[in-house]
């Protein structure tokens, strides 16, 4: 990678979420459109088959990161189509998502305005308007994800031009024909992650979800759906931690564990979708091993990474 050689330098992450995860060649162009930026650190990238969905993890100097997440939109723009799309997540874009998270030497009201400079580009140069949303927002019934989404592509595409709360924040209102809309927006990091249950039945995943997220009256900052996953044989509780702080991870897996506990589910293992911060998993940890006073300054690399840095 170019340009990202300074531990000083202002770092962003971008983690867009993109309607394709079958067809590999779609998301290798996608891929090759935002790791082709300079000043940008592919971190990782992910597809799966039963959500149709694919999200990539990049970081670097924040107006690399900007252009990149606007290439990578171009790509998907120019080979993904919506009216064919079917997928067990659910989508109202081509690009569905494009998160923007202060990860070093910025705030976020930085991250706010990269959020937005992107948004503004999205529409101006591909003509798909753009939903604001988190911290990024302009309106509060745009603040959550889940709001904006419901009903999906197809319900936004009927109603964006008579329903106040579908009209976009930037741009006209009609959604692009094949690429929807695209909600783009800055908030914290967040951990996404399946917990998979040993069973076909995705009633008992869908429930077990409702149970624990916040908007149902389970776990603070848990948001959470059920999904079958047919290609694998079992079901998955999906769930992003908004605020690993306030809901930890250890937290949110045993909820889940008594839920399935009482539904008489076998927990088949968990998966995480993107990175995680490493505070997130040293408090993990040290619950689970009883140790006291634990932090990620216990850790060997990261101690060494912190000493070396004010040497």
């Amino acid at each position: 990678m170019h340009g990202m050689t300074s531990r000083d330098a202002p770092i962003l992450e971008c983690i867009p979420n993109f309607s394709e995860g079958r067809d590999l060649r779609i998301v290798d162009a996608i891929v090759d459109a935002i790791a082709g930026v300079p000043g940008v650190l592919l971190l990782r990238r992910e597809s799966d088959e039963d959500h149709n969905r694919s999200v990539i993890t990049f970081a670097g100097q924040p107006d690399a990161v900007v252009q990149a997440a606007v290439a990578g939109v171009a790509a998907a723009v120019d080979r993904i189509d919506l009216t064919r799309h079917k997928g067990a997540h659910p989508r109202m874009g081509a690009a569905d998502v494009v998160p923007f998270v202060p990860i070093r030497g910025l705030t976020m009201d930085d991250a706010v305005a990269h959020a937005r400079s992107a948004a503004e580009r999205i529409w101006s140069e591909l003509r798909v308007p753009v939903y604001l949303y988190e911290a990024s927002a302009l309106r509060p019934d745009h603040i959550n994800l889940a709001d904006l989404r419901r009903g999906q592509f197809e319900a936004i595409r009927e109603s964006i031009a008579t329903d106040a709360h579908r009209a976009p924040d930037i741009g006209g209102l009609s959604v692009h024909p094949a690429a929807g809309i695209t909600a783009v927006g800055a908030r914290k990091p967040l951990i996404a992650w399946n917990v998979l249950l040993d069973t076909s039945d995705v009633s008992i995943a869908k429930r077990i979800a409702r149970e624990v997220r916040g908007s149902s009256g389970g776990l603070p900052t848990v948001k959470a759906l059920g999904f079958a996953i047919p290609s694998k044989g079992y079901v998955q509780v999906s769930m992003n931690l908004t605020d690993y702080s306030t809901t930890p991870m250890h937290v949110a897996f045993e909820a889940v564990r008594r839920a399935a506990d009482g539904a008489g589910v076998t927990i088949l293992g968990t998966e995480l979708i993107g990175l995680v911060p490493q505070d997130a998993i040293a408090a993990t940890a040290g619950h689970y091993f009883g140790i006291r006073e634990f932090s990620i300054e216990r850790v060997l690399e990261p101690r060494i990474d912190s000493v070396d840095r004010t040497a």
